[in-house]
């Protein structure tokens, strides 16, 4: 079979694939992106644009049902007569992520650029042999090659967990019938987005978790908190619970767990499995291209994306690090400045910001207090409740707190965690200010508008414990 030749091939269509093909494209490179089941990646078909719609939703309803706290009669019944019509809300997400997921196909609909799909895999150095959807084989060479292909979830190794019919984070957002009870296994952010969500929808729900806290890379003062919230939202949280055994009995999933040495079953009517995420990256073979993989089984590169085969390189979740869009989208503005630009960027240094969509959110950038203090770093931490905050109290979101880890002997900002509503866009404020090099003390004397939530900085940095 002849092969068609490139000067590039994008395997994957996800958030850096796609802005990486184009710009390649618009360069007067012939471009091929290839793609196995929807264009947009991970994020716009199975996770942020899907997650943050349902969220939506349920936060929707958990106001509702707190309309009398704020003197609003919602009808007969009251504030708690909220009913979660789940078809309706499926449908909406499924609009939201057809919205998004034609965008992205219409931006691949340009001079230079072929969308191929179907399953790709390495038959050498720089070939390429795709098993199209339709039927058939492609084969492709290229000058140039870009692994994008993401992860998907881990399957725990659980006695009798392939003989019950679980959940994993797309197929649970495909329910159209709320569950009675959602058991959830993990203790991350995909299993804490859904866990509330799902509770804010009617059902009860159980968390599972193995380790000794809820969002364990987090500082443990913001991990006791999360657990609290979800506890007052009527959320059981089981910590250092390790599941051993999952059975069906009925229309009932039997959920054995370990606590502290003694057993416990949990019956449940739906388990979701949200115990972390692992790299597409068997059916590559990226041994045939001289492609090395981590033990496991994420692609090898280096601080320019470089893998250890020469013009092949790794972008996005599947060469591990940090799972985020965004960092996938500053992977491709390295390979863009580097390879179109004549540029020398790398991605060492550039700062990690990230939400966990919870209600309130965390916002995050940077160290966290324990990572401070491992490094050495002389410290003062800033505290606040969100109670303190005037436009919090008056909307009455009070729930969690801010705090800031700031280096004791130059007043520069080193990380924050920003735990209520809107935390996400506050921690924002805060990278802008770590990156303009503004210190703590300038923030705190800034003068901000009254009442939002940005004059949260005043107090904040006033506030060290």
């Amino acid at each position: 079979m002849a092969s068609e030749g490139f000067d590039a091939i994008v395997i994957g269509s996800g958030q850096g694939g796609n802005p990486l093909a184009t710009a390649m494209a618009e360069a007067g490179w012939k471009t091929a992106v290839i793609e196995r089941e929807h264009v947009g990646g991970t994020c716009v078909n199975v996770g942020c644009t899907p997650t943050k719609t349902l969220v939506a939703s349920a936060r929707v309803a958990y106001l509702a049902r707190r309309a009398r706290d704020f003197g609003v009669i919602t009808g007969e019944g009251g504030a708690t007569a909220v009913t979660i019509d789940m078809p309706a809300v499926i449908k909406r997400k499924r609009e939201v992520v057809a919205t998004w997921r034609a965008g992205s196909e219409k931006a691949l609909q340009i001079a230079n650029l072929t969308l191929i799909r179907g399953e790709a895999s390495f038959t050498g150095e720089h070939a390429v042999s795709v098993a199209l959807s339709g039927g058939g084989l492609k084969e492709l060479t290229a000058k140039k090659i870009f692994i994008n292909t993401g992860t998907r979830p881990i399957i725990p190794e659980i006695a009798g967990l392939h003989e019950v019919a679980f959940l994993n984070n797309e197929s649970i957002m495909e329910l159209e019938t709320l569950p009675e009870h959602l058991m959830v296994l993990g203790g991350g952010y995909i299993a804490l987005e859904f866990a509330q969500m799902f509770r804010r929808f009617g059902s009860a729900v159980t968390v599972v978790q193995k380790g000794t806290a809820l969002a364990e890379h987090e500082d443990a003062d913001v991990s006791d908190e999360i657990a609290a919230i979800l506890r007052e939202d009527g959320i059981e949280v089981l910590l250092q619970a390790e599941a051993s055994r999952v059975q069906q009995e009925g229309s009932r999933t039997l959920l054995t767990v370990k606590i502290n040495g003694a057993e416990r079953t949990i019956g449940g009517t739906h388990l979701l499995v949200a115990t972390g995420r692992t790299p597409n990256t068997e059916v590559l073979h990226c041994e045939r291209a001289g492609v090395e993989l981590d033990g496991r089984g994420y692609v090898k590169a280096n601080a320019q994306l470089e893998t250890t085969a020469a013009e092949i390189w790794a972008i996005g979740d599947v060469k591990g690090g940090p799972a985020f869009t965004h960092i996938s989208y500053d992977d491709y503005r390295v390979l863009r400045t580097n390879l179109l630009e004549g540029g020398d960027r790398k991605i060492t240094g550039r700062p990690i910001p990230y939400t966990l969509f919870i209600d309130p959110e965390l916002g995050r950038i940077g160290m966290t207090e324990n990572e401070a203090r491992k490094a050495g770093k002389q410290i003062k931490v800033a505290k606040m409740p969100m109670s303190s905050v005037a436009r919090a109290f008056e909307s009455a979101e009070t729930r969690g707190f801010l705090k800031a880890i700031v280096d004791a002997e130059t007043d520069q900002i080193l990380g924050a965690a920003i735990l209520g509503v809107d935390g996400g866009e506050i921690a924002a404020q805060i990278q802008i200010a770590m990156m303009g090099q503004v210190t703590a003390s300038t923030l705190r004397e800034g003068i901000w508008s009254h009442p939002t939530r940005a004059e949260a900085l005043n107090r904040l940095f006033s506030s060290y414990v």
